[in-house]
């Protein structure tokens, strides 16, 4: 039922930004219609949809009550409902086939003697008895009647079925009369009623309704022959016809909505090129534009910017009257028609960012290939959503349709020309829109093949003078995107599709126009145009670096540039073969080889960060360090299981690292040094560099990537040479606190709460002892002090092993007993156990 229906399924449709969810099948069905199915075989069959017994709520799904339920529901999530009207006709066993006989086209006498209607009385009502042509049961022949009997009166009405035309007559309907006012009056009370319940309202094969249709299907005139079978019979001339029905049905419609329910949006599907005349003449709101969908699969491009075009030339208001769509109910599916790559996703972006209403069909988003059953109570296939595609629309089409107030306008819509050496290419589609000052350009190559233009000129649109007359103009696309005229300006906006930013001068944009160079079925949706004022030419510098190479963030690449000294010192001071040596190989290193590297980066460094410390003695304990790092490993001693331990290329280009990039916090003045590197690390956007040369040194890339994080733990890591305190256990505590209150020994540990309880991890907390002490060994020369360090880092490994992992019990096990006598705020004296 209705009501049954998941808040979780709503909050998907939401998230998706989905606004109006279109339920077919909400009405109470013929009877007959499903018993029909049933006797031609399909047993499983339900009634159709468009054979309908009146215009209530269906009770099985729970009738008006679950339907107002689910209407709350979805309109909380700014969902609004959507119903299905068939004015055309009603199921052959509706209540007005049964009350209103009248209201029907129909004959005292069957129109064919070769009609019999011996078989079994479809009418579920005991007043009236209705009979299908016997034929239909074996499809020997479609008649255009059924038979209606008055049971109380015996009267016989043959009714005609509905019927477009086109195929066969719809043998579950009833063909209601247009051209009787009466009957337009009560169907425009319907529809009325209906309006009042429901914001949006589709009107089923709309097109059949035109009064050109009407006369052309049932009130031919004379001489004229028929569409429809036996109707010539039934000519009329042109005079009556329109004495009888002097205006459109449509237009007394939109007028009666507009009075007496306004705000309701009133979509019609309308096809035999009536489209336009649906909108212009007869002020429908929407209607459906089937030439999206067939154009766009078939890749008659330039028939459809053709379409397009004319559109715009003539009026563009008409294009955001339109109901653009990949699939529909009477159509193949949008995976059958358009697979599921990147074609699928070009035309599902144009769906999105083009004017007018996008419609995505039951299982599109999903991938399902079943088309939609409506006469069905359930899927036949047992089919699943493609994580993959569901996850490709999260990224690529969902963010456009939350923004569709940039795309469903036409005001501001144009199209563009995509220029190619000699000519036009047709295949691509390229058009600005926007709201107010947000602007986008999206660009699609619906063809599979490459393809590289130049988008310049619009093409002409119709624009209206105050006098009702019209004339057409062009515009550059610079002025169809709002750009800066000035010269020094730069152009820069990203890419929604692939999420990079790109930046134009705004001059090359106004004279040249935007050069692009598109691969098979590839799409780009241009946003957030902004302009740049270069006064200084850094952005010029940025442009010219980037050579139209699109980047993550502009601003992190102009960054990057400004440190491309600093960043270059880096590499070749990480480059010098003593350093490459020692990394892949170990052993010794010429410190005097590498100290004029080491000099020229803290210079540079300097510069970035505008301070004035001296650069020969941050680079010479630099050198010092590189000088330690390549000491062969000591075959006893308590270094020694540590020592060996780190003694492989990766460890040294960690321990490299830090070695090169720690002393540079010494350059200013009156900062802690270890805090201050640490900083410039993140602010210098070291981490890549470093990851670059140590690839560039032998290391594979995750194993480059990994030392690089590993070197920002350490720069500003607390050890036991530079904590603090007197006593050993003092200095225990005072380093757990440190590390515990340190977010980047924190996260290494991998500190995580459960159940109230924080814990930590026990290999982290074993290489984290090893770190410590190592970078002691490296910096201190004194044996005594480094003994002293292996046996508090020995103490901290045991409470660590201790306390289970748990971080409460490590700070209970590294704290000091307070003794009797201590004063308050005074630590007791201890000494190393």
């Amino acid at each position: 039922t209705l009501d049954g229906i998941p808040d979780e399924e709503l909050d998907t449709l939401a998230r998706w930004g989905v606004s109006g969810l279109w339920l077919i099948g909400l009405w109470e069905r013929s009877r007959a219609s499903q018993r029909i199915k049933q006797l031609r075989g399909q047993a499983d069959a339900v009634a159709s949809a468009y054979s309908l017994d009146d215009y209530r709520i269906a009770d099985d799904l729970g009738g008006e009550a679950a339907f107002a339920n689910l209407r709350g529901r979805a309109w909380s999530r700014g969902i609004r409902l959507a119903s299905d009207m068939v004015p055309n006709h009603m199921g052959i066993d509706s209540r007005w086939v049964v009350e209103h006989p009248e209201r029907f086209i129909s004959l005292p006498e069957s129109p064919y003697p070769s009609y019999s209607f011996g078989g079994p009385d479809l009418s579920s009502d005991e007043r009236v008895g209705i009979f299908l042509d016997d034929h239909y049961y074996d499809s020997s022949d479609a008649a255009v009647v059924f038979r209606r009997l008055d049971r109380w009166t015996n009267e016989n009405r043959f009714i005609y079925h509905g019927n477009d035309g086109t195929s066969f007559p719809w043998n579950d309907t009833a063909q209601l009369d247009y051209l009787k006012a009466e009957v337009r009056e009560a169907v425009i009370q319907t529809i009325l009623d209906v309006a009042r319940r429901f914001p949006i309202i589709r009107f089923d094969a709309a097109m059949v309704l035109a009064k050109k249709h009407i006369e052309r299907l049932w009130y031919p005139e004379p001489g004229a022959g028929g569409a429809i079978p036996s109707r010539a019979e039934h000519a009329l001339p042109k005079h009556l016809f329109n004495a009888a029905m002097p205006t459109e049905f449509w237009r007394d419609v939109v007028d009666r909505v507009a009075a007496e329910v306004p705000d309701t949006l009133l979509l019609a599907e309308a096809f035999w090129l009536l489209e336009g005349y649906f909108v212009r003449t007869l002020g429908m709101h929407r209607v459906y534009n089937s030439a999206f969908m067939h154009m766009l699969r078939d890749e008659n491009n330039a028939g459809y910017r053709r379409v397009i075009k004319e559109t715009l030339e003539f009026d563009p208001e008409i294009l955001k009257r339109y109901v653009n769509f990949m699939s529909n109910p009477d159509e193949a599916t949008a995976v059958e028609q358009f697979g599921k790559g990147d074609k699928y996703f070009g035309a599902a972006t144009l769906l999105a960012t083009l004017p007018g209403l996008p419609l995505l069909g039951h299982g599109q988003v999903e991938g399902f290939g079943e088309k939609y059953g409506m006469e069905f109570r359930r899927a036949n296939l047992d089919e699943r959503p493609d994580r993959w595609l569901v996850e490709r629309h999260e990224r690529e089409i969902f963010p456009l349709l939350h923004r569709r107030a940039q795309f469903a306008g036409a005001g501001d819509f144009l199209l563009y020309d995509f220029e190619v050496d000699g000519g036009v290419d047709e295949n691509v589609f390229a058009y600005s829109n926007g709201r107010d000052a947000d602007r986008s350009l999206v660009v699609y190559h619906n063809r599979f093949a490459s393809t590289a233009g130049r988008i310049r000129r619009s093409a002409a649109y119709a624009v209206k003078r105050a006098d009702g007359s019209k004339h057409l103009e062009q515009r550059s696309l610079s002025e169809g995107l709002g750009l800066a005229a000035t010269g020094d300006a730069w152009v820069a906006f990203r890419d929604a599709v692939g999420g990079l930013e790109y930046l134009r001068s705004a001059s090359e944009l106004r004279d040249g126009g935007l050069w692009v160079e598109l691969d098979a079925y590839r799409c780009h949706v241009f946003w957030q145009f902004r302009d740049i004022v270069d006064r200084a030419g850094v952005w010029r510098r940025l442009a010219g670096h980037l050579g139209g190479r699109g980047v993550a963030s502009l601003e992190e690449a102009l960054r990057e540039l400004e440190l491309e000294p600093v960043h270059a010192a880096v590499r070749v001071l990480a480059g010098t073969p003593p350093l490459v040596a020692l990394v892949s190989a170990g052993g010794p290193i010429d410190a005097a080889a590498v100290e004029p590297a080491a000099v020229a980066l803290a210079r540079r460094v300097a510069e970035a960060t505008g301070t004035t410390g001296d650069p020969a003695p941050v680079a010479a304990r630099a050198t010092r360090r590189l000088a330690r790092v390549g000491r062969p490993a000591a075959k006893s001693g308590p270094l020694h299981p540590v020592a060996a331990a780190f003694a492989d290329p990766w460890h040294r280009a960690v321990l490299a690292g830090w070695s090169i990039l720690e002393p540079l916090g010494g350059l200013a003045a009156g900062a802690m040094i270890g805090p201050t590197s640490r900083a410039w690390y993140d602010e210098l956007r070291l981490a890549a560099v470093l990851a670059g040369s140590l690839r560039s040194a032998g290391l594979d890339e995750a194993s480059a990537w990994a030392a690089a994080e590993r070197v920002r733990l350490l720069l500003a890591l607390p050890r036991p040479s530079n904590i603090g305190g007197r006593a050993a256990d003092d200095r225990a505590r005072r380093l757990v606190d440190a590390w515990l209150d340190h977010p980047d020994v924190r996260a290494f540990l991998g500190i995580n709460r459960w159940e109230g309880v924080e814990w930590f991890a026990r290999e982290a907390w074993r290489e984290l002892l090893d770190w410590a002490l190592l970078l002691d060994a490296v910096d201190e020369g004194d044996e005594k002090k480094l003994a002293a360090a292996a046996k508090l880092i020995a103490g901290l490994a045991a409470a660590g092993e201790a306390s289970g992992y748990r971080v409460d019990r490590l700070r209970d096990l590294t704290t000091p007993p307070r003794s009797a006598t201590t004063p308050p705020g005074k630590r007791p004296k201890t000494r190393a156990r």
